[in-house]
């Protein structure tokens, strides 16, 4: 079924006030980058009694008492014991009074314009990704994994434009439009399984290049693998759902393998990183990363491991 432009959209173009806005935080054991994130959206434009902020903690081994402490009043806080990002968003949802849902993840930085930019956006679109920035801790001296990532990690204008998906670390929506997709499903890659769902139903995915916010780059080869081995089991979970061919899912690993070379391409020309060392990272993080996930692609398939 094919459903219609919603209304909240339409309102806003004959003139409403801005919308009320809830902004999701899923949170696990990273309390001192929650505490940078949410100090940098107390100081952000548009903070207000129409925007309430919801921390949903998904276990973190500190208790939840000593989230309540970071928070420190700046949010409201509840808890799922579910485990998983999209679990913890759908819980703070169910708690959440906006028109808007804004979801950040909690180890993001949210720039001065982020919210209301992201908000805006929606005037022409049901659906809005805001441009992520990829941060290291020393742009000259990277590691494999950053030089990586600062290349080819958060490129949300390519996924929503050629891809039709955002990523949830920094995703907007009307409320009406959630209701209607329905909640995040666990254990597959939501942000595109989500907005597939949200695609078959009509509904329009737009990008805000104002909107912006920094994620940190993986630091070391460990936190990629095991970034990219979820992702991979996830997906994989996705095809199965949908009854796809996990021979064709398997094939896709050889197409990712050998996209190494047109991928150097990218290194060279990339604006992300300086110096010829960083290049030889970025290239050795390319090689590595690619040729790990050809190798646990077949050893999920024809080992069962973790599958």
């Amino acid at each position: 079924m094919i459903v219609g432009r919603v209304e909240p959209r339409k309102a806003r173009k004959a003139g409403a006030e801005r919308p009320s806005v809830s902004i999701v935080i899923p949170h696990f054991d990273d309390l001192a980058r929650l505490n940078v994130c949410l100090d940098l959206l107390m100081r952000m434009d548009g903070i207000d009694s129409n925007v309430e902020v919801i921390v949903c903690d998904n276990g973190t081994p500190a208790g939840l008492d000593a989230v309540l402490a970071v928070v420190s009043g700046r949010a409201r806080v509840v808890s799922t014991s579910e485990r998983g990002a999209g679990p913890a968003r759908n819980e703070a949802v169910r708690h959440a009074k906006g028109e808007v849902l804004a979801f950040l993840d909690s180890d993001c930085e949210p720039q001065a314009g982020w919210m209301l930019e992201g908000v805006a956006a929606l005037d022409d679109n049901d659906i809005v990704g805001g441009k992520i920035l990829v941060s290291v801790a020393d742009p000259q001296r990277l590691t494999i994994a950053e030089a990586f990532e600062r290349v080819f990690a958060f490129k949300n204008q390519r996924y929503v434009h050629k891809i039709g998906f955002t990523v949830t670390a920094s995703m907007f929506v009307w409320r009406s439009v959630f209701n209607d997709v329905g909640e995040f499903h666990n254990f597959v890659p939501e942000d595109i399984e989500w907005c597939e769902r949200a695609r078959g139903r009509g509904y329009k995915i737009g990008y805000a290049e104002k909107c912006v916010l920094v994620h940190p780059a993986r630091h070391s080869l460990n936190d990629l693998r095991r970034k990219w081995g979820r992702m991979l089991l996830e997906s994989l979970a996705m095809y199965r759902q949908k009854n796809r061919s996990e021979l064709l899912w398997l094939l896709r690993s050889w197409v990712v393998l050998f996209s190494v070379f047109p991928h150097l391409y990218n290194v060279v020309t990339s604006s992300q990183i300086s110096g010829v060392q960083n290049r030889f990272k970025a290239a050795a993080g390319l090689f590595y990363i690619r040729t790990y996930r050809f190798l646990y692609a077949h050893k999920v398939i024809f080992k069962g491991k973790a599958a």
